[in-house]
C-alpha cells in the first residue's frame, strides 16, 4: 500500500469541490496541511491564546508551555543539542538573514571569503552579497557539473583559508539534488577552525531525515510551510556557543534582561533572537507537522518521491522534445523535476496544464544565476510529495506529452 492510500485522507483541501481532481505538483513551493496541523493551530486560539513569555497568569503559563514545547520537538526533528538552539524565525530566508546580519556582519572581515553554490535559492545569495559588499569581502561560487553534482575537487579548490563562512543548500529546489554537505562542511572545518557552514535546509527536510552533527553544521534553516506546516513560521538552527557570541538582529520587547535610558542587557539565547510578540500558534503547527511526518517515517517519504520521481521521469524520457534539467538519476531528484519542452515558454507549459488541473511552477525559483549558467530564462518544475499517487505522476506525465499539440506544434 502506497503512502497516499494511507494519508492523502488526512488532507481536507483535496477534498472540496474547487480542488476536485486537481493534481498538485508544487510541493517544493509549499506542501498542503494535514487536518492535525489545522487542528493544532485552532486548538491553541480556541484553549490558550495569551502572550507567551510575558504573562504570570494560567493562560499565559500554558500558551508559554505550548510555544517551548515546541521548540523541544523542532531540536529534537533535527538532532540539536538542547532546545535552546533553536529561534523561531517566519521563513528559512528570515532565518538566513538572521545569521548574514548577525554572524556574518559581525565576524566577516575585509579580505574574507564567503563559498556558496551555482544553485541557491535567491535567499541563500543576497545575503552573503550584501555582508561582501559591506565587509569588502568576496563572494566565491561553487560550480556544479552536467549533472548537477559539486565535485570534490570543485570544492577543495575554491574552500581555502581565507574561507570565512560557508553557505549552502542541501537539497537544491531547482535540481533536487543532494548536495555533499557533509564533506564540504568536514573539508571546510579542516581547512580553517573558524569557518562556520551554513545550510539551507528548505528542501531537506520535509524530504529526509536531516542530523545538523552528522552534517557538520553550524546553522541550518528551514520553512514550516514545506514539511505540512502552516505559512509564517520557520526556525533557525545554530550552535549555541556561536549564538551567545552572537549580537542580536532585532531589539525590542522580550529579547532583553533589563533596559536603562542608556543600555540594555539581553536575554539568554535563544530568547535574545526573537524580539517581539512570538508565532506562537504557528510554532505549535509546526511541531504537530514535524510529528506528522515523523510518524509517517522519513525514510519512508524518502523512498515514495524517489518512486514518484521515476514514474515522472521515465514518462517523460518517450518524449524526444521534453527535457528533464539536472542529473539522469531519479534517485538523486528529490521528488523534483524541473524541465523544458522544445517551442514551448515554461510559463505556457503550466498554464496548459492547469486547463487540465495540473498544477506545476514555472519561473526562474528564484535561482536566476544558476538559469543563467544552463543557459535558460525559465523552467518549469514539477514536485511530489507523499501524499501524491501514482496515477496523479502518470496524468501529468500524459498532459505534458500533449503540450505541443495543444500549441499547434504537429
Amino acid at each position: 500500500m502506497s503512502l497516499s492510500d494511507l494519508y492523502r485522507k488526512d488532507f481536507t483541501i483535496f477534498k472540496v469541490p474547487e480542488n476536485e481532481g486537481v493534481v498538485y505538483l508544487d510541493n517544493a513551493a509549499t506542501a498542503q496541511r494535514p487536518q492535525c496541523v489545522i487542528d493544532a493551530i485552532s486548538d491553541f486560539y480556541n484553549k490558550d491564546n495569551a502572550n507567551p513569555l510575558r504573562g504570570l497568569y494560567g493562560l499565559s503559563v500554558r500558551a508559554t508551555d505550548d510555544y517551548e514545547n515546541s521548540r523541544a520537538v523542532v531540536g529534537q526533528f533535527i538532532n540539536s543539542s538542547c532546545a535552546e538552539e533553536i529561534i523561531f524565525t517566519r521563513n528559512a530566508s528570515e532565518s538566513l538573514n538572521l545569521v548574514a546580519y548577525t554572524y556574518g556582519m559581525q565576524y566577516v572581515k575585509e579580505g574574507d571569503e564567503i563559498v556558496i553554490s551555482c544553485m541557491e535559492h535567491h535567499s541563500n545569495i543576497l545575503p552573503w552579497q550584501m555582508v561582501c559588499k559591506a565587509k569588502n569581502a568576496k563572494l566565491v561560487w561553487l560550480e556544479c557539473d552536467g549533472q548537477a553534482v559539486i565535485s570534490k575537487e570543485e570544492y577543495e579548490s575554491k574552500i581555502t583559508a581565507r574561507t570565512k563562512i560557508v553557505s549552502i543548500a542541501h537539497v537544491s529546489n531547482v535540481f533536487g539534488i543532494t548536495n555533499p554537505v557533509k564533506e564540504i562542511a568536514a573539508y571546510a572545518h579542516n581547512v580553517n577552525p573558524e569557518c562556520i557552514v551554513v545550510v539551507d535546509g528548505a528542501q531537506s527536510t520535509p524530504h529526509m531525515k536531516v542530523d545538523v552533527h552528522a552534517l557538520g553544521a553550524d546553522f541550518l534553516a528551514f520553512s514550516g510551510h514545506k514539511l505540512c506546516g502552516p505559512m509564517g513560521i520557520g526556525a533557525l538552527y545554530g550552535r549555541k556557543e556561536l549564538l551567545e557570541k552572537t549580537e542580536p538582529f532585532m531589539r525590542g520587547g522580550e529579547m532583553i534582561e533589563y533596559v536603562t535610558r542608556q543600555d540594555a542587557t539581553y536575554a539568554e539565547v535563544p530568547h535574545k533572537f526573537e524580539a517581539g510578540t512570538v508565532n506562537a500558534s504557528g510554532a505549535v503547527g509546526l511541531a504537530a507537522a514535524i510529528k506528522y511526518l515523523e510518524a509517517i517515517g522519513l525514510d519512508k517519504i524518502e523512498e515514495n518521491d524517489n518512486n514518484l520521481a521515476k514514474i515522472i521521469m521515465e514518462g517523460l524520457a518517450e518524449n524526444p522534445f521534453v527535457h528533464v534539467i539536472g542529473n539522469k538519476d531519479y534517485r538523486k531528484h528529490c521528488g523534483i523535476v524541473t524541465f523544458t519542452i522544445d517551442g514551448v515558454h515554461p510559463h505556457d507549459i503550466s498554464s496548459i496544464l492547469d486547463s487540465e488541473k495540473v498544477a506545476i511552477r514555472a519561473g526562474h525559483h528564484c535561482a536566476q544565476p544558476l538559469m543563467q549558467k544552463l543557459g535558460v530564462g525559465s523552467t518549469a518544475r514539477a514536485s511530489c510529495y507523499f501524499y501524491n499517487t501514482e496515477d496523479e505522476c502518470r496524468k501529468f506525465v500524459e498532459k505534458v506529452a500533449q503540450v505541443r499539440k495543444w500549441m499547434g506544434y504537429k
